[in-house]
């Protein structure tokens, strides 16, 4: 499996460049690693953390910012089984974060505070999916 833990310069461009016109949804998928990967300096790089004790403090620390910014976790699920997929593609958590906008997105991740806890999300995250999306109504059917 290829590994993504951060966005690259252009993804981030693109994802930007989209209309910003009202709340956007975010589904995140990760894979943890089994032990945290800290680089060397880092004042944690000598603990022994998992990778999921590593993302709980950067939900600690990027906690208060993304709630400034008027994020929200809106759906959270601990997957059990890809039923379609690469057998190797496997998920530790997955949820959807909500922004107002794209703007409060890009307000969070340029927060200083922000970028200081953003280490230990590099340090846990073994792999992972982070995938734009605009909420839309819900009708009858799979495709509506």
């Amino acid at each position: 499996m290829t590994k993504f833990v951060d966005p690259t310069r252009g993804q981030f461009g693109q994802m930007m460049k989209l209309p910003d016109d009202g709340a956007i949804h975010m589904l995140n998928m990760l894979r943890f690693r089994k032990k945290a990967r800290y680089p060397d300096g880092h004042a944690a790089a000598g603990e022994e953390l998992s990778g999921v004790d590593a993302y709980k403090r950067y939900g600690e620390e990027s906690g208060p910012i993304f709630r400034r910014v008027g994020g929200e976790v809106i759906l959270s699920w601990s997957p059990k089984l890809t039923l379609i997929g690469p057998e190797d593609e496997e998920w530790h958590a997955i949820f959807i974060a909500q922004y107002p906008n794209a703007a409060a997105f890009a307000e969070m991740i340029k927060d200083p505070a922000y970028q200081k806890a953003v280490v230990h999300r590099q340090a846990a995250v073994k792999t992972s999916r982070l995938i734009r999306m605009a909420p839309r109504s819900v009708g009858p059917g799979f495709a509506d």
